[in-house]
């Protein structure tokens, strides 16, 4: 009995001990939990309410306004337009095919928008929105709206899209904008923003960054799918600057336009004294507006295999022998070389060297003449004799020293040098030595010699004015902290005036002047006058037997075997202010092509008078900064 209950008490303490740990157990396990629990919304509250927020909130970026571009005076020439859009959310669409076709009854959908769109819905979530369309008129977006219990899921979005008011006038110079690309992102969410643009070519490629402005910032509340509940809050970003152009939109326009009768022509116009281009012209052009709604295959590829190459501005990046024009050149050579003035060469029409001929542009030969004579009617021997006496080393130099041979540093992209060969250039790059004959060629701008238009521009501002401008399209940008380039003075070229002067005189009478070779295209209005050069450029070789028989006239040829016609000038003739060039692609001579347009450009020129008109103010009084 003793033991028995012995054994009972025993169990009874096992049993009270077991339930004693058991309940210090449950005691230690909600300890610890209700220790976990305060540490987690009391102690790391603030954390995990920042975590919770950041799941509830969404920052999404605001494109900000594309800043604007302008001319001189203020006139737009790069603008933002309301750009109306239609978007599709396809879980509110039960058959994609149907609303298509629907769709398709107001706004044209192609194949190939179709499988974009497709595309787009795969890789997206079902409540997101997907555009169909931008860029739509307002009577789509109208008929739309009217359509709309027909057109579940779909619904009318306002962006901003670039517009061009003056399209193809000025697309060269402004440029354009398109989409992202690939190799274009930088790690900027900005690039990354559905829709955004940035610039191409032109002005809008140069001065990107600063059009871009900054952006905004917009707070999204969503639920645990990312589907958005409302907006929260908007800081809007700040708008691009204004970039203001040197060019004058009038001018520009009417120098297109003179151009346009012209399968491939370019001219410019700039101010001699400081550099800045009014008018810088190129036809063929090419309307800017595709590449910024996107450009389909075939548009891109009528562009690209087009044979006058319109997305090529001429004026910066079209070579050409610059003909007779270049004769400036060798003369000013020969006046640094000690050949005077008053250095007389007779012309019988050709000059003999070795046993090659090298033909004047008048069979029968001018005479005797000297240099203003030479220059005044154009007599390719005299030339041919000077260069023979001064070589060809030294009348590259001198062509580089007004612009030549090398680019002249215009502030838009893809400028060409062109070439102005010498003896270590011909070795080095063809292997060969110079032939004594090749320096009569190139004296003539034939040859291995090739300029652009912007570079005889240049040329004849720097004889005009005696200093080394430099050509530039941007006067200054405007906005928030806004800032004035500004250029030192060009320096002096290193020319003797009087050197200068005589070959201003020879200019001004080959336009003034009864024997001159533009006096056709001589400006009467008083004040007005111009000097010039005019030029021709062969782009075939005139065999001996053609010569024997008489050259072929340009109109007799085909168009691509045509010479090309040049000329240059600057105006008024006794203060000079501003310079132009004209090259006119397989127009024939330079006297009956280019001649006449360069006549009519100097005329608007001076007639509207950009330079003695106030420009557009870069900066507040007192405001701003310089660069």
């Amino acid at each position: 009995m003793s033991e028995r209950r012995n054994e009972e008490q025993g169990r009874h303490r096992r049993f009270t001990r077991r339930a004693a740990m058991l309940a210090g157990g449950q005691v230690l396990l909600l300890g610890a939990l209700a220790g976990r629990m305060y540490y987690l919304q009391v102690v790391e509250a603030e954390k995990y309410k920042l975590l919770a927020e950041d799941n509830r909130i969404n920052i999404r970026l605001l494109p900000p306004p594309r800043g604007q571009i302008v001319d001189r005076f203020g006139t737009p020439l790069a603008v933002n337009r309301q750009n109306y859009r239609v978007l599709l959310v396809s879980e509110q669409v039960r058959d994609l095919d149907a609303s298509f076709d629907r769709l398709d009854r107001i706004v044209a959908l192609d194949a190939d928008d179709r499988e974009r769109i497709r595309g787009e819905i795969k890789r997206k979530r079902n409540f997101v929105p997907v555009t169909v369309k931008e860029n739509l008129s307002w009577e789509q977006v109208s008929r739309i709206e009217v359509n709309a219990p027909e057109l579940p899921g779909v619904s009318i979005d306002v962006g901003e899209t670039r517009h061009y008011p003056y399209g193809d006038v000025l697309s060269h110079i402004v440029g354009y904008v398109a989409a992202v690309s690939e190799k274009e992102l930088t790690g900027d969410p900005l690039l990354e923003l559905p829709g955004f643009r940035v610039g191409k070519n032109g002005v809008e490629k140069l001065h990107d960054e600063e059009l871009r402005g900054t952006a905004g910032t917009s707070q999204i509340e969503v639920n645990a799918l990312g589907r958005m509940i409302k907006e929260l809050s908007r800081q809007d970003g700040h708008p691009g600057r204004e970039v203001v152009l040197t060019i004058d939109a009038g001018l520009q326009s009417y120098v297109h336009q003179r151009l346009a009768n012209e399968q491939s022509a370019s001219a410019v116009v700039m101010d001699i004294d400081n550099g800045e281009l009014l008018a810088l012209s190129s036809v063929p052009s090419y309307d800017p507006k595709p590449f910024n709604i996107g450009l389909s295959r075939k548009q891109w590829l009528d562009l690209v295999n087009d044979p006058l190459s319109p997305l090529s501005n001429k004026s910066i990046a079209g070579t050409y022998a610059p003909g007779s024009t270049f004769k400036m050149i060798v003369a000013l050579a020969g006046l640094a070389g000690g050949i005077g003035a008053d250095h007389k060469v007779y012309c019988p029409g050709h000059m003999t060297l070795g046993n090659h001929r090298f033909h004047c542009w008048k069979r029968g030969g001018h005479g005797s003449l000297d240099l203003e004579g030479a220059i005044q009617q154009s007599c390719d021997v005299w030339f041919y004799d000077v260069s023979k006496r001064v070589g060809i080393d030294r009348i590259a130099a001198m062509a580089r020293r007004f612009g030549l041979g090398e680019p002249v540093g215009i502030d838009l992209p893809g400028e060409r040098g062109g070439t102005m060969p010498t003896k270590a250039w011909k070795l080095a790059n063809l292997g060969q030595h110079w032939q004594g004959g090749e320096t009569l060629v190139n004296a003539i701008g034939q040859g291995f010699v090739l300029t652009t238009p912007l570079q005889l521009a240049v040329m004849t501002a720097r004889i005009a004015s005696g200093r080394a401008v430099v050509p530039h399209v941007t006067r200054g940008l405007r906005g928030a902290g806004g800032v004035e380039l500004v250029r030192p003075e060009a320096p002096k070229l290193d020319i003797p005036e009087a050197h200068l002067d005589i070959v201003r005189a020879a200019m001004d009478a080959v336009v003034n002047s009864a024997r001159g070779t533009a006096r056709g295209s001589a400006i009467e209005e008083p004040g007005w006058e111009m000097a010039g050069k005019t030029g021709t450029s062969q782009v075939r070789r005139i065999t001996k037997a053609e010569r024997a028989a008489g050259v072929i006239k340009n109109e007799d040829l085909p168009w691509r075997r045509r010479d090309h016609g040049l000329f240059v000038a600057y105006a008024p003739v006794d203060k000079p202010r501003y310079a132009c060039a004209v090259v006119v692609e397989h127009g024939g001579g330079g006297s009956s092509a280019a001649a006449p347009i360069a006549k009519d450009i100097m005329l608007e020129t001076q007639r509207r008078d950009p330079l003695g008109n106030e420009p557009l103010p870069l900066v507040a009084q007192g405001a701003g900064q310089k660069a």
